[in-house]
């Protein structure tokens, strides 16, 4: 269980970042950046020094964390700090982080002199079941998340549960909706897992699992133009509501929060719209609001959460697109939904967790 061969890369688990050390002494890099926020500065850096025999020989380059960070105005503050250290075509990024940051500085990398290489050593449990696997940057223009990006594989990928140990609960529970849906696209058997299992002691079989499913599928379909589409279960109504609480609410929702929202409104689509049967419907919806804090679609909100859907780049010539079930385990892509079939599933969304009689979050 330590390596998964991708496209062009290598994707370590629990290594010790022993092939990363190899690297740097092996490597005739010129300059050797390590790109974090404050926060993964605080708490991951002193793990990465220790694992790294208290390598000293980087530079580093640090960023205010959180999503609404990544966007060009940081990019351009990136590009012109990496000016200043004289770094040319032939030094290395080391992305340190979650997925802000492997998202954003694969995309500094990716454009920085059209391109130098880069590594990405996710830190909290969705960038590494997510974020980091795949080849994609990007980063935010006008709230509209990753409008700008690159498809650019990092020459390799470090996966480490030692750093899941700096992250609180919530952050914990972020990064495995991206595993339940791994399971809803891909794998009855690793949701039923799932299920089964404690978000708060996720394993790092689990965690392989998740990354051997995305690596899969992105291996498949590269670009994104055909399978790898079924990534985005969850993700059309999940972003817009994402987008919407981070505008709107005092405490903001974490990216997985979103998706899980998303997740029951799709499956409500996927009832709708496609094959999936009202029994896993209900399935879906009981452990999904089960394991997540409440949240109310206000009425309100409707319009704008359709307008952030129509600027979705996943979008074709104007048409709303999902990625719905078929069964839990499988998958469709390219599925179009009417906007009335999409305000029924808010409500649906809004029944489901008012009849579980939980907290509301905003």
């Amino acid at each position: 269980m330590n390596k998964l061969d991708s496209a062009g890369h290598s994707i370590y688990f629990e290594t010790q970042l022993a092939a990363l050390t190899q690297l740097v002494e092996t490597e005739k890099y010129s300059k050797i950046f390590v790109f974090a926020d404050t926060h993964t500065s605080e708490l991951c850096l002193p793990i990465f020094r220790e694992m790294m025999a208290d390598f000293s020989g980087f530079d580093l380059i640090e960023t205010d964390p959180g999503e609404e960070n990544k966007n060009i105005d940081f990019c351009i503050g990136i590009w012109k700090t990496l000016l200043d250290f004289g770094a040319d075509r032939k030094c290395l990024m080391i992305n340190l982080g979650g997925g802000v940051i492997t998202d954003m500085g694969g995309f500094v990398a990716s454009t920085y002199k059209r391109g130098i290489d880069f590594i990405n050593i996710p830190t909290t449990l969705l960038s590494q079941v997510d974020a980091s696997v795949g080849g994609k940057t990007g980063i935010d223009v006008d709230n509209v998340k990753n409008m700008v990006g690159t498809f650019t594989l990092p020459q390799s990928v470090f996966i480490e549960t030692a750093f899941l140990k700096t992250l609180p609960p919530r952050e914990l529970l972020s990064g495995f909706a991206e595993m339940i849906k791994h399971g809803l696209i891909v794998d009855r058997t690793y949701y039923n897992d799932l299920k089964n299992s404690d978000y708060l002691q996720v394993s790092a079989q689990a965690i392989y699992r998740s990354v051997e499913i995305k690596n899969e599928v992105v291996t498949e379909d590269p670009h994104e133009k055909g399978l790898r589409k079924i990534l985005n279960y969850g993700h059309t109504i999940g972003h817009a509501v994402e987008t919407y609480s981070l505008i709107n609410d005092a405490k903001p929702l974490t990216h997985g929060e979103a998706i899980a929202v998303g997740m029951i409104c799709e499956a409500f689509l996927s009832s709708k719209n496609n094959t999936l049967t009202s029994e896993e419907l209900n399935d879906i919806t009981a452990y999904i609001s089960k394991t997540y804090p409440a949240y109310y679609i206000k009425e309100e909100s409707f319009k704008q959460l359709m307008e952030f859907m129509q600027s979705d780049k996943k979008n074709e010539n104007g048409q709303i697109m999902f990625s719905l079930l078929n069964s839990i385990g499988k998958c469709d892509y390219n599925c179009r939904v009417s906007e009335n079939d999409i305000l029924s599933s808010f409500a649906y969304f809004n029944k489901a967790y008012n009849e579980q009689d939980s907290k509301i979050l905003n």
